[in-house]
């Protein structure tokens, strides 16, 4: 058994903590992209992942994840209940430590996939989903990248705080779900603008502080590697924003309060898999690209002909996509021995040909096991809402509640969710930076 260290227990346990502030961080980020009349139900999507995840996570969770490794393929039950854990030590921090911080990782990353389908699924075929697809796709993958004797980790792909395991997973199924639950009503013509900016800022502030101990922690010592990592996802997220921002400004000559908050979590997204293996410099590279690339996917998004309401895959799934194989190029072994050296260091195409593996088993397992979770919540419950509820606002119709107490009777907030649906030329989505400004 090893020896705790008191500075990396500590360290590790601030971390867990800031990364559970990332939920209700997504909460607000998603939720004033929306209208009005469904802002609640957008936010209960992220903060019902945490009481409903954390006991899962507990139960069997981990030990799927984590637990003594079946073929390199999925943990076994030896740790179910978390039993046996309470005296175990992980490296230098007790293991329940270890297990707070992971528990926070599984917690946000179905969350994320609630951005596709905001403003349209039932919330009872949302907690269904949410529950399989954490075990039958987060689970596993966790498995096959993280947990000692993954195949994936055996194999060499570097992914230090999830670029495939989070973002790669949770964006491809969020495409998916954008693609079988189908379009909002009246969508593309009648589009939904965002109902409080403000609120969708803040979010995005809250995410990049929280995003210090998503990615600093998974370093799970307080040393120079949590340093590094530490740096990397600033300037990744610095990076990021200024990328976004200055295609924006070219392609519509203007640059967005929501164009900079979309650029940060970009760039924050593509640092996650390569925070603690490049230098810091690489990492403003990444983000920058991770920054141009993502605005270029979510300007798209009308071509294709998809309704991913709140950009979930244009951001995390290519972000991810973008980071997992940066990380490839960018690599150093003289920043981090436990990584590898990529193709500007010496390494040659292995290291990116690695990652490219894995992104590419990832997301197709991600595709394949999602598509078949939403036909069978579609055939037992159903997936999605009626057009009368659609029409009328979520919060409503779902929750009985309102998020707004308007002024001018009790009609006020009906009338004001009824403007929601007339006459809007704006969207909730990222999107909205498809066409150039006139």
């Amino acid at each position: 058994m090893g020896k705790i260290d008191g500075a990396d227990t500590a360290w590790l346990l601030v971390c867990s903590a800031l990364v559970l502030l990332m939920t209700p961080a997504l909460a607000l980020f998603y939720g004033g992209m929306v209208r009005r009349k469904n802002v609640l139900s957008t936010i209960m999507h992220s903060l019902v992942a945490i009481p409903l995840l954390s006991l899962k996570w507990c139960l069997f969770g981990y030990s799927l994840a984590f637990g003594p490794s079946k073929h390199g393929l999925i943990g076994g039950l030896d740790y179910v209940g978390l039993r046996g854990l309470a005296d175990d030590v992980h490296g230098t921090v007790p293991t329940l430590a270890f297990v707070a911080f992971q528990m926070m990782f599984a917690v946000i990353t179905p969350a994320l996939i609630s951005g596709a389908f905001a403003e349209r699924m039932k919330f009872s075929a949302y907690l269904l989903f949410t529950l399989l697809w954490s075990t039958f796709v987060y689970d596993p993958v966790a498995h096959w990248v993280w947990a000692e004797g993954g195949w994936l980790l055996k194999l060499g792909a570097l992914d230090f705080a999830g670029g495939t395991v989070v973002h790669l997973t949770a964006g491809v199924s969020a495409l998916v779900c954008a693609i079988v639950l189908g379009k909002r009503d009246g969508y593309p013509k009648r589009k939904a603008m965002p109902h409080d900016l403000t609120m969708t800022l803040l979010g995005a502030g809250l995410l990049w502080f929280g995003w210090f101990g998503f990615n600093a922690g998974s370093a799970l010592t307080s040393g120079k590697l949590a340093a590094l990592a530490f740096v990397t996802t600033h300037l990744g997220a610095a990076g990021g924003a200024a990328g976004w921002l200055v295609v924006e400004t070219v392609h519509r000559r203007k640059a967005t309060a929501l164009g900079i908050a979309s650029g940060l979590v970009a760039g924050l997204v593509a640092i996650t898999p390569a925070a603690g293996f490049v230098a810091p410099w690489a990492a403003i590279v990444i983000g920058l690209c991770a920054g141009a690339i993502c605005y270029g996917a979510v300007s798209q998004k009308d071509r294709f002909g998809y309704d991913d309401s709140l950009d979930a895959f244009g951001v995390h799934g290519v972000g991810g996509l973008a980071g997992a194989l940066l990380t490839g190029v960018f690599a150093q072994k003289a920043m981090n021995d436990a990584g590898a050296d990529g193709v500007l260091f010496g390494g040659g195409l292995r290291q990116l040909g690695v990652q490219a593996l894995a992104c590419a088993v990832t997301g197709t397992y991600a595709l394949v096991v999602t598509w078949g979770i939403l036909k069978l919540v579609a055939r037992t419950i159903g997936l999605r809402v009626d057009v009368q509820d659609e029409r009328e606002g979520l919060d409503v119709a779902l929750h009985g509640e309102e998020a707004y107490t308007m002024s001018g009777g009790t009609g006020g907030m009906h009338a004001a969710t009824a403007e929601d649906d007339e006459g809007e030329d704006g969207d909730s989505s990222l999107a909205r930076v498809a066409a150039p400004a006139e």
